[in-house]
């Protein structure tokens, strides 16, 4: 177990701003559920970006005002949404023809685990009686040209979620390209992983104290 009480990092908000601003302009994107949402909310001004569900949807837009939401126009969440100008829609299997082919650019999920080679564990922890969360993400990660995860650093009861091997049941090998957390930015490579950049106030010592993968300068 680590102590990261005091390590004051950035806040969900700042996360999703740090991902966005990593996005390309005109890319087409997947958002997973949760914290990856957020991650509309940030794109910077001037920046077209596309962004596809797994239930059919290519060209989302934002989340409508409570009086205004359709029912039968959700997100891969089943959360209310819109449709940009030129969105179109389709049958759910070709939504993942779209993603198995490669033709989405990002997609950005959440994580339990991810490990120094790149391995994501998403959907469950493999306890009894734990609910697993299988979605697309199996597909996601196997099909969408960059990984992004966008995590706490650590668990509510302080254990490192990024570790030297996954415990849980992994969603993809060698999948993962680039990690977000409270306390830093890292990539994925050879040599282990390498720290873009880190929140205010943290230090290379003490961001390795609180992971248990190697971590590069």
């Amino acid at each position: 177990m680590v102590n990261k009480e005091q390590l004051k990092g950035w806040d969900k908000s700042q996360m999703a701003k740090k991902v966005a601003e990593d996005i390309d302009d005109g890319a087409y994107v997947n958002l997973g559920i949760g914290m990856p949402e957020l991650v509309a909310d940030h794109v910077p001004e001037g920046i077209e970006v596309i962004y596809h569900t797994e239930n059919g949807l290519l060209g989302m837009g934002a989340v409508p005002p409570e009086d205004q939401k359709d029912p039968e126009l959700i997100n891969a969440g089943k959360k209310c949404v819109t449709a940009i100008p030129g969105a179109c829609y389709f049958h759910h299997a070709d939504s993942f023809t779209m993603i198995r082919g490669g033709h989405i650019d990002i997609c950005v999920l959440g994580a339990l685990q991810i490990a120094e080679n790149g391995d994501l564990a998403n959907w469950s922890t493999g306890a009894p009686g734990a609910i697993p969360a299988v979605g697309g993400a199996m597909d996601l990660v196997a099909g969408v040209k960059n990984i992004f995860v966008i995590t706490r650093h650590v668990t509510k009861d302080g254990q490192p979620k990024i570790v030297k091997k996954c415990a849980y049941p992994l969603t993809g090998k060698e999948v993962v390209n680039r990690i977000y957390t409270d306390l830093a930015v890292m990539d994925v490579t050879p040599d282990g992983l390498k720290v873009r950049e880190m929140a205010p106030g943290v230090t290379f010592e003490a961001l390795q104290d609180v992971t248990e993968a190697t971590l590069v300068r």
